[in-house]
Formats: structure tokens, C-alpha cells, sequence
């Protein structure tokens, strides 16, 4: 008979009161007691009314964000442009050794942010560990090649504000502030409602302290949105998240001739046609349930060949099986290592409730679960909250009138829609207008390379996944996924900073949509 394992618990020293009375010891400046500070104007303020919040790993009590009204927002964005005007005429070298001086900071604090981040938005520290390390190896890859792409640019006229999403504070937020930055610009940030507050306020601390010009504010979207996007001190609006806020947003900036990057969600999918290599394939699928699939490359959606779809089965199901899910710092004893689970928590109970209503609902008008796993062979500690927890779940032929069937999730869901052509599959694969990423799994090249060019996805995988990408990778979208300029590389200098006379950026405007 096997022996009963130990109950897990909480590994010493990765609780939340500790990761605060680290993260106060670190930055004594930029935190209180009970709470976080606004930092505008150089300085950290104990401004703004914080809100109350819990961790959605456990409904720990953490800190909130604290949110400041439009009258102040608009004077930290004035404050702002006063740092951009002494800022952009630093010579490169001294740019370049202080964004340096940060990410040295940021290394030597790494464990905090990770463990920050596994409180404030739920990533299982292996996730949470390797978005510290591409922010700041991404980072590094810029200080290292600036001078090559600032030939023949200049800084922008006003600083860059940057309105980001939750899920990846500091290998797409922190990364993207640094490199602008390090183009010239000051910048501002507004930490997302959802989570990362005292991780982006550790964040910026160590930056600040080597005299990069950040302003980092709390605030709902519509409070602060005249400031942070219409204000006309700002040189560009940088967005990250949503479609319908991103469209208010592209509104805004249209109308004002504003320079803007607005990255959207699309409806990532994985088509399968005519395909043999099955192991492959199940090899993939668990890692394709990173961070519960709360990510803008998420894969949500199969488009598989009818008469594929046994042998598709086949691989996929016990592959799903096999993803685990639990509490990310829970262990069985006190000198193991912290849990190599595939993701913890969703963002929140309302976003886990939010899905699981969708799934019930699709059912209920004629989806086939086809996977549905439950909380009980999760990796919890005993009795703890688990209502932002989601276990994965499959479903075949969400009905047209659900959500799940033209939008991503940004969850555990995955969704399978058969096809018997390749106008259907095509048809399928584009189902939201525009997505970031796509993959076509084939045997031949040829029906590939007649296939790719029809699908519309920024970056399109032959049989593997494709991701936002580092360094020198481009980025971008097509359709609704994307409106702006394209960044990556020195695409992401090129569009914070200002060329020759007459110079169209790649991207997709209104008026033309420009390939790199």
C-alpha cells in the first residue's frame, strides 16, 4: 500500500509578509506599512486612495493600488515632460550606463520580484522567475546594440506612456520602459488594476535611484485616461491588453495624430491538416497551458481536419491529463524545492467564475466536453481558497453565439472546430479578425507554404508555437489584434523615437499597414 503523502504547506519564507517586509527593506522609500506609493515628479508619494486587495494564489490580504484622481494624474504627466526635456539630451553613454546600473539592481534582487509576482498575479515561480530574467536579458540585448539604432534618431518630443496588462510586468512592461528610456525618453506607467503593484513599485525604485526619469501611477482606466492618453505633453501611448479598451484608445490617438503602439487581443489558432507526427504534438500541449493560458500568445484554439480527428484525439487527451495546477508555494516539506506546476491561479475569482459561466453556457447550447479536469488532484494546501482556480477544460464545437467561440479566453479553455476543406480551415484559423500568433501543423511544405500567406497572424509556426519573442525578434499584429507601430528589436527604438523627414513606421494605421 502506498504511503500517504505529508499535507503540504507554505515553504518558509515565501509568505506574502515576507516578501513586503522584503521588498520594504529594499526600497524603504517606496513603501509604508500598509501600502504601496505613487511615484511622479522624481519623488514617491503617499497620494491616492488605496484599495483593498487579496492574492489570488490563496485570498491572502495584499497591497492595493493606490489611485489618484485626473487632477493629480495630470500633473504628474506635466511633471513628466519636465524630466523628457533634461532627460533627452543625456549623452547615450551616461544613458546607457544607468539603465545598465538598473538591470544589475534587478538581477540582484531577482528571487523578490519572482516571489512578488507569484503573489500579486498567481505564476508559479518557475514563470514568475522567467519573466524577471527577459526583462532583464532582453534589456541588456538593447544596451549593448543602442548605439547602431539611434543613428540618425532622435528622443520624442514628450515621454511615453505606457498602459499595460497584468500578466507580464516585467519582461514586457519594465523591458519596454527601460528601452525607451534608454532611447531617450522619460516614461509613465500606470500599474494594471488586476495585480503587479509592488513588483512594478520595486521595479521602479532600483530605476529611479540610478536617475531613469520613470512616473509610475495608480488609477482606473477612465479616470486617469485623459491624462495618460490625450494629454498633449505625451509623445506616444503604448497599450497592452483588450480589445475594447484598445479601441477606445486608437480613437483617442486617430483623432489627436498621436505616435501609439496598441497591442490587442486576437483569437490565436493551431490548424491541423493533413498531419502524421502525433508525438510531437502531445509534446507541445502541456506547455501551451503556461500561466493557465493568461497570456497574449495563448493558443485557445485547434482547427482540426475531420478525418484527422481521432488520431488528434489520441494525442491530445492524455497529453491535457497530464498539466497540473495547485497553489505555486505550497510543498510537502520544508527543504523541497518550490512546486514545477504548469500554472496556479487565474487572475482572479471573478475572471475564474467569468470562464467556468461561459463553459456551462456553451455546453448547454451544444458544445461537447470533451476534457473537463477537477480541483481534487490538484497541489493544495488544506482548506485554502481555491475560487481563482480553473482546471483545464475542452470543449468541441463552442456554438457561434458564445464567447468562446470568436474570442480568446485568456484562461484554461481550449476549443476544437472541425473542417473538411482548406477554405474552412482557413476560415476558421482567421475567426477573430486578426490574431498575434498562429500555428499550422502539416506534413508538406508545399501545403504550408500555400497555406501561411492566407492566415492572419503576425508570426505563423510550421508545427511549433511562436511567442511575443526577445531581442532582435519582431512583433506585431494584424486586423484588430494590433493598431500602431510594430515593435521587437529595433523596431521597438524605431517607434519611440523620431527618424527622417517623412518616415513611415511598419505597423497597421488606418491609412496603411506597412511589413518590416
Amino acid at each position: 500500500m502506498a504511503p500517504t503523502p505529508a499535507p503540504l504547506a507554505l515553504k518558509p519564507g515565501t509568505a506574502w509578509v515576507d516578501a513586503w517586509r522584503r521588498a520594504r527593506g529594499a526600497a524603504p522609500e517606496a513603501f509604508r506599512d500598509d501600502r504601496v506609493l505613487n511615484l511622479w515628479a522624481g519623488q514617491w508619494h503617499a497620494d491616492g486612495s488605496a484599495l483593498p486587495a487579496t492574492s489570488p494564489v490563496d485570498g491572502t490580504p495584499i497591497a492595493g493600488p493606490p489611485r489618484l484622481d485626473a487632477p493629480t494624474a495630470t500633473g504628474a504627466v506635466r511633471a513628466s515632460l519636465d524630466q523628457h526635456r533634461a532627460w533627452r539630451h543625456l549623452p547615450l553613454p551616461e544613458r546607457r550606463a544607468r539603465v545598465a546600473a538598473t538591470l544589475d539592481a534587478l538581477a540582484e534582487h531577482r528571487e523578490l520580484i519572482a516571489l512578488l509576482l507569484v503573489w500579486e498575479i498567481g505564476k508559479p515561480w518557475r514563470l514568475a522567475q522567467a519573466d524577471v530574467d527577459r526583462a532583464i536579458d532582453g534589456v541588456r540585448w538593447y544596451v549593448d546594440h543602442i548605439d547602431t539604432m539611434l543613428e540618425g534618431r532622435s528622443p520624442l518630443p514628450g515621454p511615453v506612456s505606457n498602459i499595460a496588462s497584468w500578466n507580464y510586468p516585467m519582461s514586457v512592461l519594465v523591458h519596454a520602459m527601460l528601452v525607451q528610456a534608454l532611447a531617450g525618453n522619460a516614461v509613465i506607467a500606470k500599474t494594471p488594476t488586476d495585480g503587479g503593484v509592488a513588483c512594478l513599485t520595486l521595479a521602479a525604485a532600483l530605476a529611479v535611484r540610478e536617475g531613469i526619469p520613470i512616473t509610475l501611477v495608480s488609477g482606473s482606466g477612465g479616470e486617469l485616461s485623459e491624462a495618460l492618453v490625450r494629454s498633449p505633453e505625451i509623445g506616444c501611448v503604448s497599450f497592452v491588453g483588450g480589445r475594447d479598451t484598445g479601441a477606445r484608445i486608437a480613437t483617442a490617438v486617430a483623432d489627436l495624430g498621436k505616435r501609439h503602439i496598441l497591442e490587442q487581443e486576437g483569437l490565436n489558432t493551431w490548424g491541423i491538416w493533413n498531419f502524421s507526427d502525433w508525438d510531437t504534438l502531445a509534446a507541445v500541449v502541456p506547455k501551451l497551458f503556461d500561466y493557465g493560458k493568461q497570456r497574449c500568445t495563448a493558443y485557445p484554439r485547434f482547427v482540426v481536419q475531420r478525418t484527422l480527428f481521432d488520431q488528434f484525439l489520441a494525442a491530445y487527451l492524455p497529453a491535457v491529463r497530464s498539466v497540473t495546477i495547485g497553489h505555486p508555494l505550497a510543498v510537502e516539506h520544508p527543504q523541497h524545492p518550490l512546486p514545477a506546476l504548469d500554472f496556479g491561479p487565474l487572475i482572479n475569482a471573478a475572471k475564474a467564475k467569468e470562464l467556468d459561466d461561459q463553459v456551462a453556457e456553451a455546453i448547454d447550447r451544444g458544445a461537447v466536453p470533451l476534457h473537463r479536469a477537477t480541483l481534487a488532484d490538484g497541489h493544495f494546501l488544506a482548506g485554502q481558497d481555491t475560487s481563482a482556480y480553473l482546471p483545464p477544460v475542452t470543449l468541441l464545437n463552442p456554438p457561434p453565439p458564445s464567447p468562446l467561440f470568436h474570442a480568446e479566453p485568456f484562461g484554461p479553455v481550449d476549443t476544437i472546430v472541425l473542417v473538411d476543406t482548406e477554405a474552412e480551415l482557413l476560415a476558421a484559423m482567421n475567426a477573430s479578425n486578426g490574431a498575434l500568433v498562429a500555428t499550422l501543423s502539416t506534413d508538406d511544405p508545399a501545403t504550408y507554404d500555400r497555406l501561411a500567406p492566407h492566415i492572419r497572424a503576425f508570426k505563423v509556426g510550421r508545427g511549433k508555437p511562436r511567442s511575443r519573442g526577445d531581442r532582435e525578434e519582431l512583433f506585431g499584429g494584424f486586423g484588430a489584434s494590433w493598431h500602431g507601430a510594430f515593435v521587437g528589436g529595433e523596431l521597438l527604438v524605431r517607434a519611440v523615437t523620431e527618424g527622417p523627414a517623412g518616415e513611415r513606421a511598419p505597423g497597421n494605421f488606418p491609412a496603411y499597414q506597412l511589413i518590416p
